[in-house]
C-alpha cells in the first residue's frame, strides 16, 4: 500500500516515496541534507529513536531523549525550508506552531558521515 500523503519535510515527495524508507532503516540519507530533511520529519511524526540514532554517538550525552520527544509533541510542525546546504552543514528555518503562536526554528546544523552514515553532529541557533 502506497501513501499518497505529502512528507513533511516539505521535499513535495510524498511520504513513501521520500523519508519513510529512512525511518523504517531501509535505506540511509546519501546526503546531509537527506538527513536533515528525515530529521524534521522524525520530529513532525515523533520518531524520537530515528532522532537518537541519527544523532552522533559522541553527541547523544547532550540530549535527553524525554525532552526530544516532549518538544516534538509539544508542537505543530508546518513546514522546513532549506536556506542554504553544502557537503556537511545545512542551514534551515524550521516553521511550527505552538498553540495559536507561530515560531520559526533558525539553525546551521552541521553533519558528520562515518561508516557510511551522516549523523547530526552540532548546530548554531539563531535569534
Amino acid at each position: 500500500m502506497t501513501s499518497t500523503l505529502i512528507c513533511a519535510c516539505s521535499s513535495g515527495k510524498t511520504y513513501d516515496n521520500c523519508c519513510q524508507s529512512y525511518h523504517q532503516n531501509t535505506a540511509v540519507p546519501q546526503t546531509a541534507e537527506q538527513l536533515m530533511r528525515s530529521r524534521y520529519c522524525a520530529y513532525a511524526l515523533h520518531l524520537i529513536d530515528y532522532l537518537w540514532e541519527t544523532t552522533h554517538p559522541t553527541k547523544r550525552n547532550l540530549y535527553d531523549k524525554t525532552a526530544m520527544e516532549q518538544w516534538a509533541k509539544a508542537n505543530h510542525w508546518i513546514d522546513l525550508e532549506i536556506v542554504h546546504a553544502d557537503k556537511k552543514v545545512v542551514e534551515f528555518k524550521a516553521h511550527y506552531q505552538k498553540g495559536l503562536a507561530k515560531y520559526v526554528h533558525h539553525e546551521r546544523s552541521t553533519f558528520k558521515k562515518e561508516d557510511g552514515r551522516w549523523y547530526y553532529f552540532s548546530g548554531d541557533y539563531f535569534n
